[in-house]
């Protein structure tokens, strides 16, 4: 399971055997604020793709969608930075 973590730039990544929480993924910087400005706000936008293991993630109000990839597949991320 992933989860965005409100108004932070933060995605946890929830163990559905347990429950707790294995790893994050953190996407700061991820959009270009200085190009966008103020206008977007958080991240709240998260699929998986299970074909590719891509990450599809967006914001409220954001004019893009980003297609992401990890270096390790999804039930081995831990602390993950894009």
């Amino acid at each position: 399971i992933y989860a965005n973590i409100w108004k932070t730039n933060r995605i946890a990544i929830i163990d559905t055997r347990t429950g707790k929480v294995s790893g994050w993924i953190d996407l700061t910087g991820l959009l270009d604020r200085q190009k966008y400005g103020n206008t977007p706000d958080v991240l709240n936008g998260i699929a998986y793709d299970p074909n590719t293991g891509h990450l599809f993630v967006t914001g409220k109000l954001w004019p893009v969608l980003f297609e992401i990839t990890t270096e390790t597949a999804p039930s081995s991320l831990s602390n993950t930075t894009y």
